[in-house]
């Protein structure tokens, strides 16, 4: 999930959107309605957790695959 501020409220809040940044959020910092710059997460390569996380999140938007479709991958390129 994204959002968007503007600089005067990055300034007087940067403690809270920092712990948002820390959850996983994404900030976006605009100078009016321009976008400057983005606050993420600096990953480690210990935080499983949140790839799994991550990874559960995005297999729950995914469209179920069909029993044909799976054969189809697997067979592409063998004809």
């Amino acid at each position: 999930m994204n959002t968007t501020v503007k600089i005067s409220e990055a300034k007087a809040h940067l403690s809270e959107l920092l712990v948002r940044v820390e959850a996983g959020e994404d900030v976006i910092i605009s100078r009016g309605s321009d976008p400057i710059a983005r606050l993420s997460r600096i990953r480690k390569e210990t935080d499983l957790q949140l790839l799994v996380n991550e990874v559960r999140a995005a297999r729950g938007r995914a469209t179920p695959s069909s029993h044909e479709e799976i054969m189809s991958w697997r067979d592409e390129g063998r004809r």
